[in-house]
């Protein structure tokens, strides 16, 4: 009897999911189709991406007419300003074609560093961002749904107007099923590079043991010490929200491995890695680039993606499970 209850409650639980139609960028092609293959309920859609003969973009949603009274939402990757406009412009057209609600998901909120003015004059573009995003419209469901995954800095939540309801996720779940998968799971550190990523995801990681790094400034320089822990004969495990150069894990791995570490890697959520450089962790058989033993990133960044394919030490978490579960909410 309580076997045929589960079975009913299964069924009544897949019958009250949400039928979702899921429009994407270009860019998010591969993690689109990845996110429609986790569940049953998400349909892709397509948007013809075309431009006049002056670069301003001529575009058109396919099938406008069928997505009355559904469920919709738009997978967006804002890599660069010149794809933001054209991404835009769909996003705010798509709530008023009388769909049932809509959710925009923004894996990577890219202006999430430039959140604060320290002198007069400096330009809080997060900010900037933040706006353009609150102004989508309403649909019939009401405001829009933003999901957006380890934003740089948490004050940031409070940057968005009650016009949207911004939902943040996470990619660390990811990160801790992958470090139980390892050989050496029972030894492993998490460190963090300086105390904004150990108070961004601490909590998220309190059943590891941690290293706390710091940045202090010698002159011009700003060097990496060791804070506070010990990282001596573990596999160290830097956590971060995002990387550009990778300047900071290359150091910080430099101060693991001198108190100790027996090997060293890294996850970050968003592999941004401007000018290609994720190169300088490829293993190449010298030197530190075998300094890393793994590197995980998440697919918020797909140009990334493209580029590193599968060299090591590279290995991609793929957000596209925890964005299908997201559209259900």
């Amino acid at each position: 009897m309580e076997k045929n209850q589960i079975c009913k409650d299964a069924i009544v639980s897949e019958l009250q999911k949400k039928k979702v139609h899921l429009f994407y960028c270009l860019e998010c092609e591969e993690l689109a189709r990845n996110i429609a293959a986790e569940s049953d309920h998400i349909t892709l859609q397509s948007i013809n991406w075309r431009s006049f003969a002056d670069g301003f973009p001529n575009l058109f949603i396919n099938n406008a007419h069928e997505i009355r009274g559904q469920h919709v939402a738009f997978l967006a990757s804002f890599s660069s300003p010149a794809v933001i406009f054209e991404q835009i412009s769909v996003i705010y057209l798509l709530p008023r074609l009388f769909v049932a609600s809509f959710t925009l998901v923004l894996p990577f909120f890219p202006t999430g560093s430039f959140e604060r003015m320290e002198e007069e004059g400096d330009v809080a573009t997060a900010f900037t961002m933040a706006r353009i995003v609150s102004n989508i419209p309403i649909s019939r469901g009401g405001p829009t749904s933003v999901v957006i995954y380890d934003i740089h800095a948490l004050q940031e939540r409070f940057y968005f107007a009650d016009q949207v309801l911004p939902l943040f996720e996470t990619g660390i779940p990811l990160l801790t099923k992958r470090l139980q998968q390892l050989p050496d799971t029972e030894n492993i550190i998490v460190a963090f590079p300086d105390d904004g990523a150990w108070k961004r995801f601490h909590k998220l990681l309190d059943h590891y043991p941690t290293v706390v790094c710091t940045k202090v400034r010698e002159g011009d320089k700003r060097i990496v010490r060791l804070k506070e822990g010990n990282p001596s004969g573990c596999h160290v495990v830097i956590v971060d929200d995002l990387v550009q150069s990778g300047g900071t894990l290359i150091e910080c791995q430099k101060v693991l491995a001198a108190h100790g570490a027996a090997k060293v890697s890294a996850y970050v959520t968003h592999g941004v890695f401007p000018n290609s450089s994720w190169e300088r962790f490829t293993h190449k058989n010298n030197g530190l680039e075998e300094a890393f033993a793994y590197f995980w990133i998440t697919d918020s960044c797909p140009q990334t993606v493209k580029a590193i394919g599968n060299k090591a030490p590279f290995e991609v978490l793929s957000l596209a499970g925890s964005i299908a579960d997201a559209l259900q909410i």
